[in-house]
C-alpha cells in the first residue's frame, strides 16, 4: 500500500529522523531501509528523499558529511543532530497521540493492546496481525508499543 502524498509529507520526515537515530546513513541506505522496514508503505524514491534531507538539514535537524569509501567513491552521509533528536521525540509523541486517537475511534487497533513489540517488525508479523485483527491492521507510529 502506498501512502497518499499529504500523509507522507508528515510521516516521511519523522521516519527518516527515526532511521538516523540508529546512526549515520547515506541516501540509498535510507531509501532501502524505509522500504524494507515499512514493508513498502513508506517507500520513497531518491527524488523525494533528497529534497526532504536538504530541508531537514536546513532546519538543523540532520547534518551531512562526505566520506570517501575504500573503493574511492564519495558518499554523503546524514546524521541526526541534537536538535533533530528533540524534534524526533516531539514528533513521536504527536504520532503516538494521533495513533491513540485513531484507536479510540476504532480506526486502528493499538499494537500495545494486542501486546505486539514492533522493535523488529517484519512482513510476517504484519500479515499475522492484519489477518487476526477484527478492527483492521495495526499501525504503530514511532516504533514503540
Amino acid at each position: 500500500m502506498k501512502i497518499e502524498r499529504e500523509l507522507m509529507r508528515g510521516a516521511g520526515p519523522v521516519a527518516v529522523l527515526k532511521l538516523l537515530e540508529g546512526g549515520r546513513m547515506y541516501g540509498y541506505e535510507i531509501v532501502a531501509a524505509l522500504a524494507e522496514r515499512s514493508d513498502g508503505v513508506l517507500a520513497m524514491g531518491q527524488s523525494t528523499l533528497y529534497p526532504m534531507l536538504y530541508n531537514l538539514e536546513a532546519q538543523g535537524l540532520v547534518r551531512s558529511e562526505r566520506v570517501r569509501s575504500e573503493s574511492g567513491r564519495q558518499r554523503k552521509y546524514y546524521a541526526l543532530t541534537a536538535q533533530g533528536k528533540k524534534r524526533l521525540a516531539h514528533d513521536t509523541a504527536q504520532w503516538e497521540a494521533v495513533s491513540a486517537a485513531m484507536s479510540a475511534l476504532g480506526i486502528l487497533t493499538s499494537c500495545a493492546a494486542l501486546n505486539i513489540n514492533v522493535t523488529n517488525w517484519d512482513a510476517a508479523n504484519w500479515d499475522a496481525v492484519t489477518q487476526s485483527s477484527t478492527n483492521g491492521p495495526a499501525v504503530a507510529w514511532g516504533g514503540t508499543a
